[in-house]
C-alpha cells in the first residue's frame, strides 16, 4: 500500500512539475488559470484566423496572360493582356498595345467576373484563363 501511495505522489508531482504551488489546492488553481488564459489565447487565434481568411479573399488569386498580335504587319506578338482576380473573380485587367509608334496601356475594373467597360476578346479570354 505504502509503494502505491509513494507512486501515486510521484507521478502528481511529475504532472505539476515546474508550479511554485505549496500544496494541492494552490496547484490546481494554477492549473485552472492556465487554462482559462490558453482558451483565451485559442479565441483570439480563431478571430485573428477568420481576419486572415478575408483578407487573402480580396488577394491577387488568379492570373493569367495572354500575348497576341493586334496589326498584321507586326510579328512577335508583343502585346499583352493581363487579368488579376480575387476569389471572387473581381480585380483588373492590364492590356498593352504595342505599335510602331509606341507603347500604350490600358486598365479595366473587374466585378465577379464582369466588366462596365467594353472587353476586347483577349481581355474575355485573359479572364476566362485566370477564372480556371
Amino acid at each position: 500500500m505504502h509503494w502505491q501511495v509513494h507512486q501515486t505522489v510521484k507521478k502528481i508531482k511529475l504532472m505539476f512539475k515546474g508550479s511554485k504551488a505549496e500544496d494541492l489546492e494552490s496547484v490546481i488553481f494554477e492549473q485552472i488559470k492556465r487554462l482559462r488564459q490558453a482558451e483565451k489565447n485559442i479565441r483570439e487565434a480563431n478571430i485573428f484566423s477568420k481576419y486572415l481568411e478575408k483578407m487573402c479573399l480580396k488577394g491577387i488569386q488568379k492570373t493569367a496572360i495572354v500575348r497576341y498580335n493586334p496589326f498584321r504587319d507586326m510579328g512577335g506578338e508583343q502585346s499583352f493582356t493581363i487579368a488579376l482576380l480575387d476569389a471572387n473573380d473581381s480585380g483588373i485587367v492590364i492590356s498593352s498595345l504595342f505599335t510602331r509608334e509606341g507603347n500604350r496601356v490600358y486598365t479595366k475594373p473587374i466585378e465577379q467576373g464582369q466588366s462596365q467597360n467594353q472587353l476586347t476578346e483577349e481581355e474575355k479570354r485573359a479572364i476566362e484563363e485566370a477564372r480556371k
